[in-house]
């Protein structure tokens, strides 16, 4: 007690206010941390919706008795709102009335960035 005032419980006289070195970087670290986790949630709702499309794909086809002809084709479509392309090939298989389609999804904004692969085979 200085001059009959009670003195401050936990601050030092002249210790301007603000935050500590380890604070700031306590709170950067869990900023980096909880960004991380959102990329990674956004990287599997991509994924997750790419194979959908490209299952959705192999079950039109398949629901349509569709024989696909050898080719590669690319198509547009969306799923849950995410603009996609399918990059469909079709290859003949040993046995002639099989197709094998290898379909490879990608966002349509970037369609050098695959975000799955899936190979399916159709017959007549």
């Amino acid at each position: 007690m200085k001059n009959g005032a009670p003195m401050a419980r936990g601050r030092r006289h002249g210790r301007a206010g603000g935050f500590t070195l380890i604070e700031i970087l306590i709170a950067a670290a869990t900023t980096r941390a909880a960004s991380i986790a959102t990329d990674g949630a956004l990287e599997t709702r991509e994924r997750v919706l790419a194979t959908w499309a490209a299952e959705n794909r192999v079950a039109e086809l398949r629901a349509r008795s569709i024989f696909p002809e050898i080719a590669t084709t690319r198509l547009a479509t969306e799923e849950g709102g995410l603009a996609l392309v399918i990059d469909e090939t079709v290859t003949e298989t040993a046995n002639a009335s099989m197709r094998r389609i290898d379909l490879a999804v990608a966002q349509a904004r970037d369609t050098q960035r695959v975000l799955t692969r899936i190979t399916a085979y159709v017959s007549r």
